[in-house]
């Protein structure tokens, strides 16, 4: 039986209420029996949060309720404490509550590093508290290969507070992302990936370029490229000039030799399995990339094509080149396919081809980049796992397809 009505509220939104904190043990029932013990009373449940770590219940309910009934209520509740073994502490006072739900303009912050170290959280946390803003709820998203944290954050906004998390991410080498909350975190999205030192670990022309036996020329092209001295065509043309004479089986042959990124086919897999939309894109050669893709179920591809005459490489490409400003028009171009607007795009790229892509989708992505292709991205991964991008689609360990 309900013991009495709760009073209706004034136009003040000041509400006497009870905070309970539970710890302990944690085992099952420990929910259903706190719970049962308010069950009497006319009470509000205004909030609620809970935490398991190392098998360490922390339960925190805020309720509205009768003055009259706090004794009562506190009396229910050590019973309580004693009959599941755990400690019971409340609060109660008469306070405005205004609860996470019900706040505007919430950030989203993940930090993620393979030894996430209490100083870069600290740092984090100063940080924020120096804009005047407040980590309204923070919790673990993954513990392995990495460890990822998000924090929820109010009275600040996105930009600057991307600004002020971006020289502790680079001095704590801790990755961070910063994302305005809101569905469009939730929405279906199209993700587009590099592929050389992206997708995977090795440079398909530098591949290649050792089956030819041309490797020392071929790299000493690229560093020019790298120097400025030649643009991403001229030096794709020269590299793949030197090529001219190697056999096609050569191409069966680096297939082969292709090393997977750690965490490539999980994070493709996962998104698939969420209804997301891959895509993949590449300065490289679809004569060689075109089978591991397959095997992945990619279904937007674009990437340059050897010419190839009688068993033989000529030396030459067919049909337009794919470069930086490429990449970009084909991330334009699948999104229209998959009718989703260019808000719910991401690109992930290492090098300074993936610029143009980077900048025109809605989550740029840097992974293992060079330190221009970091400047420029919303976000960027310094550890080997290419699934540690899942984190920062706000994606956690329990949703992840291994």
């Amino acid at each position: 039986m309900i013991r009495d009505k709760l009073p209706s509220l004034m136009a003040t939104n000041e509400q006497f209420t009870g905070l309970i904190l539970l710890s302990g043990v944690d085992k099952p029932g420990i929910n259903e029996a706190l719970f049962s013990a308010l069950a009497p009373f006319a009470i509000t449940v205004l909030d609620i949060e809970q935490v398991v770590i190392s098998n360490r219940l922390i339960l925190t309910v805020l309720i509205a309720c009768n003055p009259a009934h706090e004794k009562a209520i506190d009396a229910d509740l050590l019973t309580c404490a004693s009959e599941l073994g755990v400690d019971i502490a409340t609060l109660f006072a008469s306070t405005t509550h205004d609860s996470i739900a019900s706040k505007k303009g919430l950030i989203h912050v993940v930090a993620l590093s393979a030894k996430l170290a209490p100083v870069s959280i600290a740092e984090i946390a100063g940080a924020i508290s120096q804009l005047g803003a407040n980590i309204e709820r923070i919790s673990r998203t993954a513990s392995t290969p990495v460890t990822a944290i998000e924090m929820i954050v109010s009275g600040t906004d996105h930009q600057t507070l991307t600004s002020s998390l971006a020289p502790i991410a680079a001095a704590n080498h801790v990755d961070i992302a910063v994302q305005p909350n809101g569905f469009s975190r939730f929405s279906r999205k199209l993700v587009q990936l590099d592929v050389d030192s992206t997708l995977i670990q090795q440079e398909v022309i530098d591949l290649l370029a050792d089956k030819a036996g041309v490797g020392a020329e071929v790299k000493s092209i690229t560093e020019s490229a790298m120097r400025g001295e030649l643009d991403f065509a001229q030096s794709l043309i020269a590299r793949v000039a030197l090529l001219k004479g190697l056999s096609e089986s050569a191409l069966i042959e680096v297939q082969a030799d292709i090393l997977l990124t750690p965490g490539a086919k999980t994070l493709i897999k996962t998104l698939h399995t969420l209804g997301h939309s891959v895509a993949i894109v590449s300065g490289g050669f679809i004569n060689v990339i075109q089978p591991l893709l397959e095997s992945l179920e990619i279904k937007h591809v674009k990437a340059n094509t050897l010419e190839v005459v009688d068993g033989v490489l000529t030396g030459a490409l067919v049909g337009p080149i794919i470069d930086r400003a490429a990449k970009a028009e084909a991330l334009r171009e699948f999104a229209s396919i998959e009718s989703i607007s260019m808000s719910q795009t991401v690109a992930i790229g290492d090098g300074a081809n993936d610029l143009d892509m980077i900048a025109a989708a809605g989550l740029g992505i840097a992974f293992n980049a060079k330190p221009a292709v970091k400047a420029a991205a919303d976000s960027s991964l310094s550890d080997p796992y290419l699934d540690s991008v899942l984190y920062l689609l706000g994606i956690p360990r329990e949703d992840i397809e291994d």
